[in-house]
């Protein structure tokens, strides 16, 4: 966690929001706390476990709703390297985690990524993502424990 915390500190102290962590051959791996999605020309990528990222639950939920939706939403989904360079030049760019659920990104270190604002594929992951956690998709019903009221 101490490299998550000093990247973190590094990227607020530059004026970012949020650090992009990348491993020893310069691939982009993960965000500080979150895991990213990176879409570019109809295909949505997002480095591969191998590649020592966080297993995420939320990544995993958002990987399935993805693949299910996929012909739905004009995309191919895979698990993948890319470097910064691909960042630079994406359509749409995500980040999911526990605390993030899914977190549009709209600029990477100053430039502006699509037009700025979630894009059509974000938004619709988005949806996807609140309609299952907060019950209104049945069937994912088994991803949530109900807690009973008092």
């Amino acid at each position: 966690y101490v490299n998550s915390v000093l990247a973190k500190r590094a990227a607020q102290l530059a004026g970012y929001d949020e650090a992009l962590l990348v491993d020893h051959n310069g691939h982009i791996t993960e965000g500080t706390g979150e895991n990213i999605f990176m879409l570019r020309d109809g295909i949505l990528k997002t480095p591969p476990l191998s590649t020592s990222i966080l297993a995420g639950i939320t990544r995993a939920s958002v990987l399935e709703l993805a693949r299910e939706r996929a012909s739905q939403l004009g995309i191919t989904v895979v698990e993948t390297n890319f470097g910064r360079d691909e960042l630079y030049c994406a359509d749409e760019i995500f980040l999911t985690g526990t605390a993030a659920e899914v977190t549009p990104v709209r600029e990477v270190e100053g430039r502006t990524i699509g037009a700025g604002k979630p894009g059509p594929v974000t938004r619709a992951l988005m949806a996807a993502y609140q309609d299952v956690v907060r019950g209104r998709d049945a069937s994912k019903s088994q991803w949530l424990t109900p807690i009973p009221k008092r």
